[in-house]
């Protein structure tokens, strides 16, 4: 049982779905389901899937992400991932992963941390060059190398931040909405019931757009990081 609202973000709250072994193979699931296209005909699961593929390969394409050896796959998949466990949390006694700022901030950094590692290792000279733009007054120069530094330390926290704060916001009004209406269901007059349904079916929708939205922001911007590899 919850004690409040923000047990719903605690994977070991007691409920069924909140083993470990559950959410491992809930993991494990999405991950065979979307390979599936190796032992299964064509289906409408598939046909998602290689809409969303041609998407972020064509944006992929478009920049200097292209040059890098398989960021393309790799983001691609990425997307499936954040989409998949995006709209998985809107399930009920489903854990949201992606609301967990722990996992977003390890994915973010681990992320970021490769770009940084793989761009440093390319070319050196070119990656301290960035923190200097072209042009700038020399007594500015100090500035500039701290602004640019600050600009590339916190790309991990708006990254990790802003999924998780939208993913985490969401489920919690979600919740007020379902207590709330189960609630008046036994105390609250038919139209009061009423509004509150309209408002819960219009929210779930809409919270349906967010799980979309922050799966492509987090995936354009760490394409944008990767146009800046050096």
């Amino acid at each position: 049982m919850l004690m409040d609202i923000f047990s719903s973000f605690d994977e070991q709250n007691g409920n069924f779905l909140g083993v470990g072994l559950v959410m491992w193979f809930s993991g494990v699931f999405f991950m065979v389901f979307f390979a599936s296209c190796f032992w299964w005909g064509t289906s409408r699961a598939s046909s998602v899937l290689d809409l969303v593929s041609s998407f972020v390969y064509s944006q992929v394409l478009r920049g200097r992400g292209k040059l890098l050896g398989g960021f393309a796959s790799f983001v691609c998949s990425l997307m499936i991932f954040l989409l998949s466990f995006n709209l998985s949390g809107l399930f009920p006694y489903v854990f949201s992963s992606t609301s967990h700022l722990v996992v977003t901030f390890v994915m973010g950094s681990v992320l970021w941390l490769s770009l940084i590692l793989s761009s440093s290792f390319y070319s050196l000279s070119s990656f301290i060059a960035v923190f200097l733009p072209v042009g700038a007054p020399g007594i500015l120069n100090p500035f500039w190398v701290l602004v640019e530094t600050v600009s590339l330390s916190v790309r991990p926290i708006t990254l990790s931040v802003r999924l998780a704060a939208n993913m985490g916001a969401g489920h919690i009004v979600l919740c007020l909405l379902g207590s709330y209406l189960s609630s008046g269901f036994f105390l609250y007059s038919f139209s009061a019931v009423g509004v509150l349904l309209v408002v819960g079916v219009f929210y779930f929708v809409f919270e349906i757009g967010v799980c979309l939205i922050q799966a492509y922001i987090f995936f354009l911007l760490l394409n944008l990081y990767g146009d800046e590899h050096c």
